[in-house]
């Protein structure tokens, strides 16, 4: 389990009593094929912050040995901030539907409400849950994330062009490009830019 903070906030999903559970992705996000990332944002009382952060250890390290799961992070609050946030990425919607209709999910969940006030949900699929780990109330500078998207994405076409570029020399340049393209965004959100944006957290956040 890790700890992340910065980036920009998705759209939530909030509670309403009069629908069912926003605790369960909708029907778009269970039929993505790509990666998916839910934050759950909790205000936690301040006579339970102990036992909270007990609870989101065991929920988290549940989530992290569940079939397709790629990783949790825990959020803690800022200074003058009661609001956790806990984030689950699972390899696709099929793999998060299963988790978030399990029983040891169910159970924990059952003894969380009297810990927090309610929670909000955000759901991202796809190229940007890469961006997830970075979900705080305060996001840091957009011009870090930006800058760490170029040198990532110069790093990958430089290694690309000496590499793989003079075995397909051959090969008319649509298809060439069409590879090209296929291995940065590949690699870039599904291999580099996840660790690096947990990694690079404080940088990010513009804390050094």
């Amino acid at each position: 389990m890790t700890t992340a903070t910065g980036g920009a906030e998705p759209p939530v999903l909030r509670r309403d009593p009069s629908t069912s559970s926003p605790a369960t992705a909708p029907e778009e996000v269970v039929a993505a094929a790509e990666p998916v990332t839910v934050t759950v944002a909790r205000d936690v009382r301040a006579d339970q912050r102990q036992d909270f952060e007990r609870w989101a250890a065991e929920i988290l390290g549940l989530a992290a040995e569940f079939p397709g799961n790629l990783g949790t992070s825990l959020l803690r609050p800022g200074p003058g901030s009661t609001r956790y946030h806990l984030v689950y990425r699972f390899a696709d919607g099929e793999s998060l539907a299963r988790w978030e209709r399990s029983p040891v999910r169910q159970a924990a969940l059952d003894r969380v409400e009297h810990l927090s006030d309610g929670a909000d949900y955000a759901r991202v699929a796809g190229l940007d849950s890469f961006f997830t780990a970075l979900t705080p109330p305060r996001p840091g500078p957009r011009w870090r994330l930006t800058v760490l998207t170029i040198a990532v994405v110069f790093a990958i076409t430089l290694a690309f062009s000496l590499l793989v570029a003079p075995h397909v020399a051959s090969w008319p340049l649509p298809a060439r490009l069409l590879l090209s393209a296929t291995i940065v965004v590949v690699l870039l959100g599904q291999v580099v830019m996840p660790p690096l944006t947990r990694w690079l957290a404080p940088w990010l956040r513009g804390r050094r």
